[in-house]
């Protein structure tokens, strides 16, 4: 499975966007603009005023009219996103992702009468128009748009709103993926050497078995962090003042409703699933007791959280990461293997190691008559693995969605994370079946971590952006001590007594990209990890059936809403029964950690050595 080869990361590994442009300079860019604004102004001189008086077939018409318009019109802005993601560092990049951003609001100003004449119709007329087999396929982008409609601002104020945006919130964005991702850490470690490292590099360093390493790593990120501090601050305050003022302006309840309606989910469902959350933190403590006792220390801290089990200096080469993931898929479903090889075959997956890439790992959907493309970092542990089939199963998403029109083709956030996380639970059953008692609880080790990341890390993440976005609305800007005091009771929250937060980890807060250009996105990982959960268990007991009804609602994208897509999957996403049949899941696993480590440790003497 693995090779004790010195450099098992991803290099060359770079994706191929020639299917958008051949590059910035490309003359087909500015041509695509150039159409989509004479298709824009002859859409507007034909529907604008007009759009209440649409039969249901020419409404039709008219929204595959828009349709086209913004399929096109979205590639130059997807592809300076990516190549902007892949190189922050490249001030040329950096200029045109700015410049595409831009051009992109001009456009959308020309089309947004069309939502906001179809959000003040009559429902009657609606209602209409609806019984008509033509309008059918548009229904669901109907019923969404017209969602929005209590707190839609006239016109005028949406274009001005639109446009301030690429000298406000997006600037603001793109400086804070700027500022992280070309901060360089000095990581000093216990031989005396020091390396310039990018924040993904000192990220893998806290998943070291030496612990002076992952200590050494965890004080050069704060360190690293503390440079940015000030400004970071700022950005945060300005981004959570800017998100009060337009909520303010459209009448919206919370800071967290926009995101509820963007996700098709009422609150009452998000905070059942978070207050479980919160409750079934014991989960997490109950682990790292086990973890602590595993590695013999009398105080697990932040940087313990991911230590290895057992010291390996065994790296997984990419060539075998995409084996085991492929394996994986094809012993589930042909399909989805098929779907997934077709990102090795044709690059579209950028896992090259890069100065100036931005951290994480995503998957762009592009548009349904493209194809997505991934971009991570792989460096050859099994946690790259891990992310490789997790990106890969929004990759086969994304490639069977495919079947959708572009505004019925990306599903909600919870619902995108369903195919990335069972994608990861087929490559870590697939792993376990093969190997040793002592592999299993390394391996159990890991998935648990990646639970939690998902689960109780991301609720607390979510507690602590709802924090900060009250205290901002009630109380003014947050200070460096006050974003610090926040997280730490947040997170140290999700540990009990376990794990206990040291002062270090006050400030890491500020290098979670989320919190800065999608406000609460993250309560979608662990309404994604706990739905899979549940879900992965139906899949077993029901077998192939199952399997068959997954790949169709995959290839439905969001052409439904996340309670009709689940509802053929036989699951009620409003029931406390099914959440909690997640976390049964989940306690499963760490039954069966606590087992295996009741075996191996009984086994070996020195079962670490």
């Amino acid at each position: 499975m693995s090779s004790p080869v010195a450099d098992a990361s991803a290099m060359g590994v770079r994706w191929d966007l020639s299917a958008l442009f051949s590059s910035i300079e490309d003359p087909k860019i500015e041509a695509t603009w150039e159409k989509g604004h004479a298709d824009a102004d002859a859409f507007a001189e034909k529907y604008r005023g007009k759009v209440a008086t649409l039969s249901g077939p020419d409404m039709a018409v008219a929204i595959q009219e828009l349709e086209a318009i913004s399929n096109e019109t979205g590639k130059p802005g997807s592809y300076a996103s990516l190549m902007f993601a892949a190189d922050t560092s490249d001030p040329k990049i950096g200029s045109f992702y700015q410049q595409q951003m831009e051009k992109g609001s001009s456009l959308r100003v020309k089309l947004m009468f069309f939502s906001l004449e179809l959000q003040k119709m009559d429902q009657a007329l609606i209602d209409l128009a609806l019984e008509s087999a033509e309008l059918a396929t548009y229904k669901h982008f109907i019923e969404t748009t017209r969602a929005f409609s209590p707190y839609m601002l006239t016109e005028t104020e949406e274009v001005l709103l639109e446009e301030a945006a690429n000298v406000g919130s997006r600037a603001w964005q793109r400086l804070h993926d700027e500022l992280t991702a070309n901060q360089v850490f000095h990581f000093t470690g216990p031989d005396g050497k020091t390396q310039e490292l990018t924040e993904g590099e000192v990220l893998e360093k806290m998943r070291h078995a030496d612990r002076d390493v992952r200590k050494a790593a965890a004080e050069s990120l704060t360190a690293g962090l503390k440079q940015l501090e000030r400004p970071l601050c700022f950005l945060y305050n300005t981004l959570l003042a800017d998100k009060k003022l337009e909520d303010r302006l459209r009448g919206l309840p919370y800071p967290e409703a926009s995101r509820h309606l963007d996700n098709e989910l009422d609150k009452e469902t998000v905070d059942l699933v978070m207050q479980l959350c919160k409750e079934r933190g014991d989960l997490v403590a109950r682990y790292y007791q086990v973890k602590k006792h595993i590695l013999g220390l009398d105080t697990l801290t932040e940087y313990d959280r991911y230590a290895p089990l057992f010291d390996t200096k065994e790296k997984v080469t990419y060539e075998e990461g995409k084996a085991i993931v492929l394996d994986a898929f094809a012993e589930y479903s042909p399909v989805i293997r098929d779907r997934a090889a077709e990102f090795f075959e044709k690059n579209w997956i950028d896992a090259e190691p890069i100065k100036g890439k931005t951290g994480g790992a995503f998957c762009s959907y592009i548009t349904p008559d493209l194809h997505p493309v991934i971009l991570m970092t792989y460096l050859g542990s099994l946690d790259n693995v891990g992310t490789l089939a997790h990106e890969l199963g929004h990759g086969v998403h994304a490639s069977l969605s495919r079947a959708q029109t572009k505004f019925n083709y990306h599903g909600t956030l919870p619902l995108a994370e369903l195919a990335s996380i069972f994608a990861e639970m087929l490559v870590f059953e697939k792993l376990t079946s093969s190997v040793t008692s002592r592999d299993q609880l390394a391996l159990y080790a890991g998935k648990l971590e990646g639970i939690w990341a998902s689960v109780h890390r991301q609720s607390a993440m979510f507690r602590f952006e709802q924090r900060c976005h009250e205290w901002r609305r009630s109380k003014g800007e947050l200070s460096p001590e006050d974003f610090g005091n926040i997280w730490q009771e947040e997170l140290q929250s999700m540990f009990g007594d376990s794990v206990i937060l040291s002062d270090n980890h006050r400030i890491w807060w500020s290098y979670v990209g989320h919190f800065i250009f999608a406000p609460f996105y993250v309560y979608a990982y662990s309404f994604g990890e706990l739905l899979t959960m549940a879900v992965y268990q139906m899949s077993k007991s029901q077998g192939p059936e199952f399997a068959e009804k997954y790949v169709e609602v995959l290839r439905l994208g969001g052409s439904e809403t996340p309670h009709e897509l689940m509802g053929r999957l036989g699951v009620d996403l409003k029931s406390k029964e099914f959440w909690e049949g997640g976390f049964a899941a989940i306690e499963g696993m760490v039954e069966r950690f606590e087992a295996l480590w009741a075996e191996v440790g009984e086994q070996h003497v020195d079962w670490r050595g």
